[in-house]
């Protein structure tokens, strides 16, 4: 019989290792998956992983794909380190669309310079204004911020198509669920010239560094990370748990609300139904694959956006389905879990009560 033993000292080489290592197993069971559809393993992963990138262009996509999903995937870490479940990175992207593509519309077609710049700050504002129900929730009535935070992402979603359809929606748009196109001002300028990355990918960038300045440097985040690692601890020693919370909600609402409006005020360039395949979910396997720590984000998210332009090009060039994606991004989360698990633990072999042979009796003379 075999259980589960916490080890004394879990390998740190395997830890930070064990994200290349899913990535490889990833792979592995790709080829065998490919090879069982009846489809050329080489001539997939050169669709998936090769000509995504092979132009300047492509480049660009996956600079572009990467944006929202690492200003989630910073975000989201900041919370997860200081044990803040935010499931709803998703919702707060979309809220913050929203408060920043509301922006836009009100401005019209002016050339005012300080449309972008509202722009940017209502996308962070609404994301954070979504991102503080769940944080007054739990620090008032101790609610579940997983399933607040998740439940909100429908909320959003729900929000966001009512107005695409109603209010908002293009009077021009032969009714099809979506605003008006944003002027110039409104819209943000490509960074790369022949390709559609925008300033969003500096601005992400630029939020890594500070995040990792946050939580090293500062004692705020030294605060969080105590009350992550010992919760004990940091309460005996006066952290205000509630204060970490505020914090970690707002800062990843904030930046998820940033994602948003990079999205509609970027290769969008409107509201429309749909601004996101699911970067705010995808993102929380993000954290996880850069261990929590800005720098390994960024080439996390590199990843996971690769994945994404992978599985497109995998569907028009070999006719796979749009579920593709999905089902890599699923294989590498499943083994990264189970390789923190076997870090973490160990299989040992126990003997149970009927497997155990019988004492000898003890002599009554």
């Amino acid at each position: 019989m075999l259980r589960l033993e916490r080890r004394p000292t879990p390998s740190s080489l395997m830890r930070f290792a064990s994200p290349l290592l899913a990535a490889l197993c990833m792979l592995v069971t790709g080829f065998l998956l490919f090879s069982a559809l009846g489809k050329d393993p080489v001539e997939a992963f050169y669709l998936f992983f090769v000509k995504p990138v092979s132009s300047t262009y492509g480049i660009g996509e996956l600079l572009l794909k990467t944006t929202p999903l690492l200003l989630c995937g910073v975000g989201l870490a900041l919370g997860f380190r200081a044990n803040v479940w935010n499931i709803g990175a998703e919702g707060q992207l979309t809220m913050g669309a929203i408060a920043g593509g509301g922006v836009a519309l009100w401005f019209g077609d002016s050339d005012s310079s300080l449309a972008m710049p509202l722009m940017l700050l209502a996308g962070i504002l609404g994301g954070m204004a979504w991102a503080a129900i769940p944080a007054f929730l739990r620090t008032r009535f101790n609610t579940n911020e997983i399933l607040v935070t998740l439940m909100l992402v429908y909320i959003s979603q729900l929000a966001l198509s009512w107005l695409v359809h109603g209010p908002w929606r293009d009077p021009e748009g032969q009714n099809y669920p979506q605003s008006q196109g944003f002027g110039d001002a409104e819209t943000m300028a490509v960074l790369i010239s022949g390709t559609r990355v925008t300033w969003g990918i500096v601005y992400a960038l630029a939020l890594a560094l500070l995040a990792w300045i946050f939580s090293q440097k500062t004692f705020a985040g030294f605060r969080m990370q105590v009350a992550g690692l010992a919760p004990a601890a940091a309460a005996y020693a006066g952290f205000s748990e509630k204060r970490n919370i505020w914090i970690a909600l707002l800062l990843c609402g904030g930046m998820a609300g940033l994602a948003g409006i990079c999205e509609v005020a970027g290769p969008i360039g409107r509201l429309q139904q749909q601004i996101s395949p699911g970067y705010g979910f995808a993102a929380i396997i993000v954290a996880w694959i850069g261990r929590l720590h800005p720098i390994g984000i960024i080439f996390g998210a590199l990843l996971m956006s690769l994945l994404y332009l992978g599985g497109e090009a995998a569907q028009m060039g070999m006719g796979l389905p749009s579920a593709i994606t999905g089902l890599f991004q699923g294989l590498l989360l499943f083994y990264l879990l189970a390789m923190d698990l076997f870090i973490n633990f160990r299989l040992k072999r126990v003997e149970s009560a009927e497997t155990k042979p019988a004492a000898p009796a003890e002599s009554l003379a």
